[in-house]
């Protein structure tokens, strides 16, 4: 599977508007190579030369890395990724981005001990792939510094640092020292894989600042936060984090995009820790997997919570009441609440909570009240309300929605009868609208 990073030099908070420009450019530019590639005729049948040209392998072991894991192999392994972003070039990809034509960095199934970051030492390079092996932090590694990193040590002067490097099978122990990843300003990164210890983990695995990235089959069982997003259009799919506990602290999955979040978390496992969204606004969470009391938080900034939808995923729990999604409004409260779906979750031992949610009750007088606190996600907010009334009296009483507050439903009648009465409470405003 392509890993697909590339990222640019501009500021770390890019605008809207330039964003969609580079990424109308991005895609347009994926659309002309594919349409070259149909249009090239396949190459007439030819004798083999005596002397074929090498595979665009480089072997760290060939530079004297040790697979054992004993000496320092930190120099031999960023030889090796030099000479490959050094290596021939065919042609370009983005504007700027030479194409290493699928030049492979093999770790020849080792185990590595790195004393600093595997940092790339220049920029402007696209289709490589790095794989096949251990990488482990000494005891020195600084404690801020990640195993891989793919910011440049020097950038090319293009928009772009990097396109299509893949990280695939790759095993990260940051040995309770810095993090696994970091990728900044750069986009589609698949297939990697994260480690350390247990209760004490500190650090992030992977810190990913950049937009149009795709984060897919990653395991991450260490660090304190196992996945750090500050950038825009990502896709998370087949995470597992197994990282440090909620309960000791630790966050599975961080959103750091405060009023545009634009993130999609999909079809992940969130194993004892959860997820933390700062004013998220456009953000999907589905079909994912919580164990262990694992939920999801909204973290107030500005109190903007917009274009959410958290739906079809399953939360396990040890019966300790924990809510599936909680709030935290330290900074003020959400107050700008709109399209907003958490609905058709399953839960076994947690406490389920929703902005969509169902109550009935029976009686017989001229009013009916329905309790919604226990579901109802944002306090003392329903939007809209939608209820069924039964009778089998042989009255046709006049009967009325009354009142909303409190996340309470009031209906009442003109007269007194026995009923049934169904409702339907709506916190979202989802497909709304006034005229």
């Amino acid at each position: 599977m392509a890993v697909h990073v590339y990222g640019d030099n501009t500021a770390n908070s890019p605008k809207a508007a330039p964003h969609f420009s580079r990424k109308h450019s991005y895609h347009s530019h994926l659309r002309n190579m594919f349409l070259e590639r149909d249009s090239v005729s396949p190459p007439p049948a030819s004798t083999p030369s005596s002397a074929s040209p090498k595979p665009l392998v480089y072997h760290v072991t060939s530079y004297g890395a040790d697979p054992t894991g004993k000496a320092d192999s930190t120099d031999a392994i960023l030889a090796a990724i030099s000479d490959a972003l050094k290596g021939p070039a065919n042609g370009f990809l983005m504007q700027g981005i030479v194409n290493l034509a699928g030049a492979r960095v093999d770790l020849d199934g080792g185990n590595y001990l790195i004393s600093r970051p595997i940092q790339f030492p220049l920029a402007g390079r696209g289709n490589l792939v790095i794989h096949g092996g251990s990488l482990t932090a000494s005891g020195d590694f600084p404690d801020n510094g990640y195993l891989i990193d793919l910011s440049p040590a020097s950038n090319n002067g293009s928009g772009y640092n990097y396109e299509f490097v893949t990280l695939r099978d790759l095993f990260l122990d940051s040995n309770f020292r810095g993090g696994g990843i970091q990728i900044l300003l750069s986009r589609p990164t698949h297939h990697c894989r994260g480690d350390p210890g247990e209760r004490n983990f500190s650090g992030t695995a992977i810190a990913l600042s950049g937009n149009d990235n795709s984060i897919t089959d990653v395991v991450i069982f260490s660090a304190a936060t196992g996945i750090l997003i500050s950038g825009q259009a990502n896709t998370l799919s087949g995470v597992h984090c197994y990282n440090k506990a909620t309960s000791f602290g630790g966050t599975g999955i961080y959103l750091k995009t405060p009023g545009l979040t634009q993130t999609r978390i999909v079809n992940s496992y969130l194993d004892f820790t959860g997820i933390v969204a700062e004013d998220p606004v456009q953000l999907t969470i589905s079909s994912s997997f919580f164990l262990g009391d694992a939920y999801i938080l909204f973290k107030s900034i500005n109190g903007v919570v917009n274009g959410v939808n958290i739906v079809d995923n399953m939360f396990s729990g040890s019966d300790n009441g924990i809510d599936i999604v909680q709030l935290e409004q330290s900074n003020g409260p959400f107050n700008q609440i709109d399209q907003v779906v958490i609905d058709r979750n399953n839960v076994k031992g947690m406490k389920l909570k929703a902005t969509v949610a169902r109550g009935s009750v029976q009686g017989n007088g001229s009013s009916w009240t329905t309790d919604f606190n226990s579901v109802l996600v944002f306090p003392d907010l329903i939007k809209q309300v939608q209820y069924t009334f039964i009778t089998n009296g042989s009255s046709f009483p006049v009967h009325a929605l009354r009142n909303v507050s409190g996340n309470k439903v009031v209906i009442q009648s003109d007269v007194a009868v026995p009923a049934s009465v169904h409702v339907t409470a709506d916190q979202g405003g989802v497909g709304s609208f006034s005229s």
